[in-house]
Parts: structure tokens; sequence; C-alpha cells
């Protein structure tokens, strides 16, 4: 007689293989989350470069894709050479020498001309520092004369906090300038341990851009022999969906924040502020990151406007507000539209928790991947809605008291709640007046 084993009792123990193995895992997570988190961070070292050849070919893939379309295929996929499998792999090549000839020229032109006045800027701060800070403590004293009460207020806040800084700089900063300057040492092998990586990521994404088509249909096929069809089209979908949401977001805010960078030049060399270059690669860069980005970016560049002259700091800072009020309203959305689809509050929530989490990293790459969860989020709840005959749209619960079994909506009575409520308080009022006579005659 052959044993045999039925499916379900299969499915049984491996559900509670992986609900154990779960456990396990929380388990370990929770109680010993430093070596998690440490061999975690260990195998981030080892892929690292997989993972930014990944990244890196990633970004380049829609320039690629744009290449073919509109520059190759006129030229090389006419109608008798549609299938030829040479031709498609003639363009891949020209396509991808051609995106890195287009990026390594616009990477070069940019440092060329940044790097040079940058340093030039750094020198210039350097050597006339000393002029900047008796230009602001002359401006300083002197606004300080015209105002008597905030002189007062300055006074009694430096007095307060220049003996316990200089206790903190004598007793902390100097006797730890040995491993200060370790740590700088440090960290300077990590970097270039880093750009050794992306070297060698770099290398990498070449390979997976010449077969990224290849990739693409393995993923598919692991997705199909895996889970049921249904589930595999909706797994692609979904992931076809997050793709777009990362890739519309991501480079729609770089090329938002290079049109700032350069509104902003344009607006400072206008305004004749000094270091406008240097000040407007730091608004630039800074506002890559969404909602907190232009702040970030502003703070440095007002305080090195105000070193030099105080008042066209507060012209700058007037200047950026407008800025960021034309990129909110106008430039922003034009660009990026509703590439995410959060509201406001979301989007404060997702940088500030990802931000906390991961740093600026987290903090660019937040809201996208919110968007993401939310978009997931909120479609399953539309299907459980709709499987239960009710309405998906948000508005229609606004002002829902209850829902009969009929699935119609019952909306709220505010006025009959309302004379209910006072109702209620003139009973308990009476019923107090009653309880208080009836106080009386048992004390009398």
């Amino acid at each position: 007689m052959r044993f045999q084993i039925e499916k379900k009792y299969i499915r049984i123990g491996l559900i509670a293989f992986f609900v154990i193995a779960a456990s396990i895992c929380f388990y370990y997570l929770i109680f010993h989350g430093d070596r998690f988190s440490n061999q975690i961070g260990a195998l981030f070292k080892v892929v690292s470069p997989v993972l930014y050849g990944i990244i890196i070919s990633y970004l380049l893939t829609p320039l690629i894709n744009n290449i073919e379309t509109y520059l190759l295929s006129p030229v090389f996929l006419r109608n008798e050479r549609k299938n030829n499998e040479n031709v498609h792999k003639y363009m891949r090549c020209i396509s991808i020498i051609l995106t890195l000839i287009i990026v390594g020229i616009f990477i070069y032109g940019f440092f060329s001309i940044l790097i040079p006045n940058i340093v030039t800027s750094v020198r210039n701060i350097s050597i006339q520092f000393p002029n900047y800070i008796n230009n602001l403590t002359i401006w300083s004293a002197k606004f300080l004369a015209d105002n008597p009460d905030i002189e007062t207020i300055v006074i009694r806040f430096l007095d307060t906090y220049s003996e316990e800084f200089y206790g903190y700089l004598n007793n902390s900063i100097v006797p730890q300038m040995e491993t200060i300057l370790r740590q700088v040492s440090l960290s300077m092998i990590s970097l270039l341990k880093m750009l050794w990586n992306f070297v060698i990521g770099f290398v990498i994404s070449i390979y997976v851009m010449y077969s990224k088509e290849n990739f693409a249909g393995q993923a598919k096929k692991i997705v199909y022999s895996l889970l049921r069809r249904q589930a595999a089209n909706q797994l692609i979908k979904d992931v076809r969906f997050a793709s777009d949401t990362f890739i519309g977001f991501i480079s729609g805010k770089i090329i938002d924040s290079f049109i700032i960078g350069c509104i902003c030049f344009v607006g400072t060399s206008i305004l004749q502020m000094p270091y406008a270059l240097l000040i407007s690669v730091i608004v630039g860069v800074t506002n890559v990151i969404p909602f907190f980005g232009p702040y970030l970016g502003a703070i440095p560049s007002a305080v090195l406007i105000l070193m030099v002259n105080p008042v066209k700091c507060i012209y700058f800072i007037l200047f950026i507000l407008v800025l960021q009020q034309v990129d909110g309203n106008l430039i922003g959305p034009k660009i990026l539209g509703e590439s995410t689809g959060l509201s406001g509050f979301w989007v404060i929530f997702s940088i500030t928790v990802f931000g906390g989490i991961m740093g600026v990293p987290g903090m660019i790459i937040g809201v996208p991947f919110f968007a993401v969860l939310y978009a997931f989020f909120r479609r399953h709840a539309n299907r459980m809605l709709e499987k239960r005959g009710l309405p998906t749209e948000t508005e229609k619960y606004l002002n829902v008291d209850y829902i009969e079994e009929s699935n119609i909506l019952i909306p709220r009575n505010v006025e009959q709640k309302s004379k209910k409520f006072f109702r209620i308080g003139r009973k308990k009022k009476k019923d107090d007046t009653q309880n208080e006579e009836v106080g009386e005659q048992n004390k009398l």
C-alpha cells in the first residue's frame, strides 16, 4: 500500500512552520535588537555594491528607454528587422553608451563650474571671516544701542550661558580632540570605501541595464510559479505602481530642485547677494527633501549673508519665502503632479517618521514609500467596502451616524442631538433641585 500525504496537511504544516519561525524572529528582534541591527549592517556592507548598481540602473532606466524609443527605434527598427535580436542588442549597447556619455557630461559640467566657485567662496569666507565678525559686532551693538530692552535681554542671556559654554569647551571638547581626529580619519576611510563600492556598483549597473528585461521576466516567472494567477497579476500591478511612484517622484523632485536652484541664483544675483552661487547650490540641494528641505537650506544661507550684510539677510529671507510659495503652488505641482496623492499631514508624517529612522535618505524616500503604502491600504479598504456593498468615497462618511442593514448610510442629525442634549441638561437641573428639597426636609 502506497503512503500518501494530503495537501491540506502539508499546507497546515507549512503555515505552522512559518508562524513558529516568525515568532522566533519577532522574539529575537525585540530582545536582541542590537545584534540584529549589527548583522543587518554587516550584510548591507557586503551587498552594498550590488544595491548601488541596482539603484543607479533604476534611476537611469527612464533615460535609456527614451533614447531607445525616440532616437534609435526610428533608425534601427524598420519593418523587415523588427524581430532581429541583434538589432535590439545593438540598440541597447548604443543607448547605454549614450546614457553614460550624457550623464558624464552633465556631472563634469556641473562640478567643473560649481567646485571652483565654491572653493573661491569658501576661501573668501575664511579670509574675510574676521571682518564679517567685526561688521556683525558693530551692527549688533548699534542695533542694541537703539533698543535698550533687547540689549538687556541679550546681555543677560550671554552672562547666563557664556560660562557654561566655556566650561563645556575646556572640559569636553579640548580633552576629546584626539578622539575627534581619530573619528575624522576613520570617516575618511569609510568615505573612500564607499566611493570604491560606488565604482563597483556603477560597473554592475551596466550589466543590469543591459539585461533589465531578462531580469524582469525572470521575476515574473517566479511570481507566477508561486502564486495564483489573480494574486500574481495583482502583485505585478502593485510593483509597477510602486516603481512608477518612486521614479516619478524622485526624478520630478530632482528636476524641481534644479529649477529652484537656477531661479535662486538669478534672484540672488539680481539682488546682489554675496556668494550667490554657493547659496543657490545649498538651496537647490536641500530642496530635494520635501517640506523641510527649503528651510534647512535657507538657515545656513541666511547666516552666511548675515555675517556679510545683515540688511540683505532680511531681503534674502523674504526672497526665499516667496520662492518657496511659487515652488509649492506653481512649479512643484506642474512637475510632480499627483505623483504621491498624499495630503499635507501625511507628507509631514512620512518625512518625520522615516527621517527619524533613516536620516536624510529617509526624508527623501519617505514620501514616495509612504504613498505606496497608503495606496495599498486604500485599495484594500475600498475592495472590502465594495464586497459589502458600501460606497468607497470618503465624503459620504463624513456625517454618517450609523449604517442600516440594507447598507443605507444614515446621516447625523445635529439639531436633534443638540436638542436632546439640552433637554437632558434641563432634566438634570430639575432632579438636582428635587434632591436639594429632599435634603433640606431631612435636615428639618
